[in-house]
């Protein structure tokens, strides 16, 4: 009988059994998680409020904060609540669901990520066409295929992943529900289609890291040519930062996937894990922030009426 029907919770991996060395993690990841929900908040309210900035870009960049957003709430919040309680359990359907919004918002994540190379390509390669190519009704039907493709993607992947039986315990060397763990505890046998649809997913996701390559280098090619420094340096300070962020999730994802999974609890999973689940969401908006110009004068512009709202205020009050 497939132990499966009685799988009832899964035991992430705990950090340790000294009670204030779990405080310690639960302070670590919490400062990591507001971080991130304060820059990618910031980086949201800027470009809504801001009406230069509502072009296919930054569009996309509300897109991205929107997803990195959901994408380290599906992770950190259950880590810290577990540190909090002393617990290491995560209940079987809690399981699936992470699974599930973990590939939903990382593949949307990349599928953004592809798409913003492609209108850097057109914007700089093809500038004569970039009105008619990225019209904000091909905006909106690009960002909606890629959310629509994710959910396909997760549903297949998710369902094809719980489809095999777990006779291997339920213990996880992990923070979170992560696919190759889940693999280490599957019957013998039974793993091989999810390990084929995993190779594919992998082949998917470096086709689209191939795609995007190959659009910088054209990217780059043109931007040398450009006879203006400040237009070179404004060109290099919107890519450069997209193709670090691209850079550090793939490789850091694809190396998760792709090396042998141990037998015990290895510092360099939780490491490779941190890095691409919780580094990527926290330093995007600063990355994107410190690169752009047009960013942080709008960010500027905001805290500084802001602050003059405030102080207009007191005065009114004071009178």
């Amino acid at each position: 009988m497939s132990n499966q029907t009685v799988m009832t919770e899964f035991l992430l991996l705990g950090f340790s059994d000294v009670r204030e060395l779990q405080i310690l993690h639960f302070v670590v990841f919490l400062v990591l998680y507001l971080a991130s929900l304060l820059g990618n908040l910031l980086r949201l309210t800027v470009i809504a409020l801001n009406h230069h900035l509502h072009t296919p870009m930054y569009f996309f960049l509300m897109n991205l904060s929107i997803l990195d957003l959901s994408f380290i709430s599906v992770t950190i919040p259950k880590s810290m609540a577990n540190s909090l309680m002393n617990t290491r359990s995560i209940s079987y359907s809690g399981c699936v669901a992470q699974v599930f919004l973990i590939f939903f918002f990382a593949s949307a994540d990349f599928a953004i990520l592809t798409i913003m190379a492609y209108d850097r390509y057109v914007a700089i390669c093809q500038p004569l066409h970039y009105e008619t190519m990225m019209n904000r009704r091909a905006c909106v039907q690009m960002a909606v295929s890629a959310w629509i493709s994710a959910i396909l993607y997760s549903v297949v992947h998710t369902g094809n992943t719980f489809a095999t039986s777990f006779c291997r315990g339920n213990v996880m060397d992990q923070f979170f529900c992560e696919i190759p763990q889940l693999l280490k505890l599957a019957c013998s046998g039974s793993d091989l289609s999810e390990l084929g649809f995993l190779i594919f997913s992998l082949f998917l996701w470096l086709s689209c890291f191939v795609f995007i390559i190959v659009s910088y280098v054209q990217v780059f090619t043109t931007v040398l040519r450009i006879p203006s420094e400040q237009g070179r340096h404004k060109a290099f300070s919107t890519c450069l930062p997209h193709l670090i962020v691209v850079s550090l999730f793939i490789c850091t994802g694809t190396f998760a996937y792709l090396k042998p999974i141990s037998s015990s609890p290895s510092v360099q999973n939780l490491l490779v894990a941190v890095l691409y689940s919780v580094l990527p969401p926290m330093i995007n908006p600063i990355i994107y922030s410190m690169r752009n110009k047009e960013l942080k004068g709008a960010l500027s512009k905001l805290i500084g009426w802001r602050l003059f709202s405030k102080n207009k205020m007191s005065l009114f009050l004071l009178q």
